[in-house]
């Protein structure tokens, strides 16, 4: 199941998955990844639940949080630990 996903999500994680430069990665990322995904996916749905159907404005943010939170849970139960790396801007500091 897993591997259809990533399939069908494939342009999206392609382009958080690419490169060759080290990356450092630490598990609690992904973690905390998930969970501010449930969050903002969470405010989307509370956004949509609470306000009137006569104007649209309240879309705007649903929109916004909703997008950032799906992204923030198909990067952090479907991408490879260097997609989590690139979402939190984690490079290797070069030694030397």
């Amino acid at each position: 199941m897993k591997q259809q996903l990533r399939f069908l999500f494939s342009p999206l994680l392609s382009r958080f998955e690419s490169g060759n430069e080290p990356f450092d990665y630490k598990p609690s990322n992904r973690a905390i990844l998930v969970i501010l995904g449930s969050l903002f996916v969470g405010l989307a749905t509370l956004v949509t639940a609470f306000s009137s159907g006569e104007d649209l404005s309240y879309l705007f943010p649903v929109v916004v949080f909703g997008g950032i939170g799906a992204l923030s849970l198909v990067i952090g139960f479907l991408g490879t630990d260097r997609a989590v790396a690139t979402i939190w801007g984690s490079k290797r500091k070069k030694q030397g």
